[in-house]
């Protein structure tokens, strides 16, 4: 990232000159290597660093300027959008989270090809460049990864209608479960079982949490199984004893509707807790110290 064009971005908003001037300082104060030595930073923000993620966000800001101005002039209204349809033109938003973002192309696949041409042209000025290995060009039913959500166009079972689901990634369902395996491996066997199941309650209701504006009611039931067979061998290993454990034993001191876990007044709720509520777009509408406001009618 080129230093000189994010402090005059940042410049464009910011007219106290000693905030601008701590800002350049942070970037110009170097980063020590794993021997010990100072190094310079002559472009980028240093990793770790705390303003880095919002550097970083400010450096983008050009990207979404871009084609936000483009928006407005060539396609905002239906009727600009159909005529470019007629024009054999396409039609685009882009959303961005961070240093994540993808481009929405109503289209054939050059014109994504074209936009992405367009997309490092403005990210070269910052000196950014696109990772290879995270950008691609795909189909709206081969579907996409962003911000942990699998996004894919599919058939309704039992009908001949498509929608775009919305779901948690593999990747988002493995790392869930490997912190689920991880919590209830033999080291953690000296807590006990109510301290155990409040852990794992509260990374599974966090976790849903974030992944609930989407398909994810299946989602969070296979996690919560896999979760409940976990904790089922961990307290069969940690209570067996001399005779063992069984199931029927298992069930009678430490559940109490059917199989749930409970114990010390601690219930499992799991994943499934969590209410799924499809996500409403209100980006448009949600108001924002810049949002333009609209011209105050005025009578003669």
């Amino acid at each position: 990232m080129s230093h000189t064009a994010l402090i005059d971005r940042l410049r464009m908003r910011i007219k106290d000159k000693r905030i601008c001037a701590l800002v350049k300082a942070f970037l110009k104060s170097g980063v020590f290597t794993e021997l010990g030595d100072r190094e310079e930073t002559l472009t980028g923000t240093p990793q770790g660093g705390i303003l880095s993620p919002l550097l970083a966000n400010i450096a983008l800001s050009a990207l979404d300027d871009y084609f936000d101005q483009r928006w407005r002039q060539e396609m905002e209204t239906d009727g600009q959008r159909k005529a470019r349809k007629r024009q054999g033109k396409a039609s685009w938003r882009l959303i961005r989270y961070c240093d994540d973002f993808v481009l929405l192309v109503a289209g054939d696949r050059h014109h994504a090809e074209a936009l992405r041409e367009e997309v490092t042209a403005v990210l070269d000025l910052l000196g950014l460049r696109l990772a290879p290995e995270k950008t691609g060009v795909v189909h709206i039913d081969e579907g996409f990864t962003f911000l942990g959500f699998d996004i894919r166009r599919m058939r309704k079972r039992g009908t001949m209608k498509q929608y775009v689901y919305t779901k948690p990634s593999k990747k988002a369902i493995q790392s869930i479960k490997d912190k689920v395996s991880a919590k209830t491996y033999r080291s953690t066997r000296h807590m006990s079982l109510d301290e155990l199941i409040l852990s794992l309650n509260r990374s599974l209701t966090g976790w849903a949490n974030y992944f609930r504006h989407g398909v994810s009611k299946a989602v969070f039931s296979a996690v919560d199984s896999h979760t409940w067979n976990r904790l089922m061998r961990w307290t069969r290993a940690k209570y067996a004893g001399k005779t063992g454990l069984g199931m029927k034993q298992l069930r009678r001191r430490f559940c109490d509707q059917g199989w749930r876990f409970a114990h010390n007044g601690v219930v499992f709720t799991g994943a499934s807790s969590v209410k799924v509520t499809r996500y409403r777009y209100r980006g448009s509408k949600i108001p924002t110290p810049w949002t333009p406001k609209p011209a105050a009618a005025t009578s003669g």
